[in-house]
């Protein structure tokens, strides 16, 4: 069950009633521009062999396009283990610059598409290192099942793309029918584009929503849904 209050933000309940409060205003409800975010924000994509194009462009666009407005964002795109070239899940082939390296960074988005980092205890570990190091970890789609495989979406509110709802839930995630549910260092996302949205909301969340409004203006898009964030 949820009430709408005066601000255009929702008191809701999501699917294992877990209560939070969901942005329905597409920029309602986020932190003042005089908190927005003046140091550097360093993001790391996690690349691999399978990840799904889209999941990782789109985040990308956003996060370029918000640092060419003057944002203090420095993204970059990292494997596992080396630099080197991976080969998406529609066979797009793209050239990774640097190595992960867990304890660095601010934001660390972990794309969906194969089981490549699902099998790999070396990166589950690496992801848990991370966040208990403060990153802000991001899934996009089947990315987050990557998380849940790491055991950090365990009782904790996040989503997935729609055909994984339930894998993620018997694996002990509080799923939540959101666009993106923001719970603290724990961000995640529905399917495919998303991502966009995803990445949208850390703008919003990181530097305020005039800059969000700008990067949405050159990309000729809103972002879609609503935003769940943990009361």
């Amino acid at each position: 069950m949820a009430t709408t209050d005066t601000t255009g933000t929702m008191a809701t309940t999501g699917t294992t009633g877990t209560t939070g409060t969901t942005d329905t205003t597409g920029h309602g409800n986020t932190r003042a521009p005089s908190a927005a975010r003046t140091t550097p924000l360093r993001v790391q994509i996690l690349m691999y062999e399978g990840a799904e194009e889209q999941d990782v462009i789109g985040p990308r666009d956003v996060l370029g396009h918000a640092e060419r407005a003057g944002a203090p964002i420095r993204t970059t795109l990292v494997r596992p283990t080396a630099p080197g070239e991976v080969t998406c899940f529609f066979g797009t082939q793209v050239t990774v610059p640097a190595a992960w390296e867990p304890t660095e960074g601010d934001l660390l988005i972990v794309p969906g598409g194969g089981d490549q980092l699902i099998n790999d205890p070396d990166v589950l570990r690496d992801l848990v290192r991370a966040q208990e190091a403060g990153v802000v970890i991001a899934g996009v789609c089947t990315g987050t099942m990557v998380l849940s495989a790491a055991g950090l979406t365990k009782g904790r509110p996040c989503t997935t793309h729609h055909l994984a709802k339930a894998d993620l839930a018997a694996q002990g995630g509080q799923v939540i029918d959101a666009r993106v549910v923001d719970d603290g260092n724990l961000v995640t996302a529905g399917g495919v584009t998303s991502g966009i949205d995803l990445a949208l909301w850390m703008i919003t969340r990181e530097f305020g929503a005039p800059l969000a409004v700008s990067v949405e203006s050159i990309m000729e898009y809103e972002r879609r849904g609503v935003v769940w964030r943990n009361a």
